[in-house]
């Protein structure tokens, strides 16, 4: 349990230190740290699939493409003014109600995890519908043998599809954004 407080601790301090940064190689460099130490934490919840996601995508994909889109850009962040943005109060009313909008939507959030199952809990509802239809259908509905394999190409298919097209279009999109020019 200790090793989940420790790898929490990375986390915030990544994040905080992503944010304050004001070098943006930097801070894709925090932000790659942060996917790995994301993937150790999915790692621990035996969710494997998506701490493999999470590192090739988060830390590998996504870096590159962040610093590919830094090469294109300047390195340093400008001094944070916008003209027409000359704030020097500590909260001004976007702050404020920016920072009620994150509140509300945090006590929602946390509020919409009240009555889930614990943790490995043998009594929740996944355990009693869910995966005995899989265990007992998968190989009659797939005709695949491994009903891990029948899960992840079968059940959840689609949404393999759905995120390798979200990723294909993003980088593609992303070469497309940061071409060169042809001198004509």
């Amino acid at each position: 349990m200790i090793i989940d407080f420790i790898l929490l601790f990375f986390l915030v301090v990544s994040a905080i230190a992503a944010i304050r940064m004001k070098d943006l190689l930097s801070t894709v460099i925090l932000l790659s740290a942060y996917s790995l130490i994301m993937a150790v934490v999915w790692t621990r919840l035996n969710a494997v699939d998506v701490a493999f996601t999470e590192a090739s995508v988060g830390a590998g994909i996504t870096t590159v493409l962040l610093i590919a889109a830094l090469s294109r850009t300047r390195r340093w962040e400008g001094n944070g003014q916008r003209e027409g943005f000359k704030s020097s109060k500590l909260f001004d009313s976007h702050s404020l109600l920016s920072f009620i909008a994150v509140l509300v939507t945090g006590a929602v959030l946390v509020y919409g995890t009240l009555d889930m199952p614990d943790y490995g809990d043998p009594d929740a509802p996944s355990h009693h519908h869910v995966a005995p239809r899989y265990i007992k259908g998968s190989l009659e509905e797939s005709g695949v043998i491994n009903m891990v394999t029948a899960l992840l190409a079968n059940y959840r298919g689609y949404d393999t599809l759905g995120e390798t097209t979200v990723i294909f279009t993003a980088g593609t999109s992303v070469i497309l954004l940061l071409r060169k020019k042809r001198a004509q």
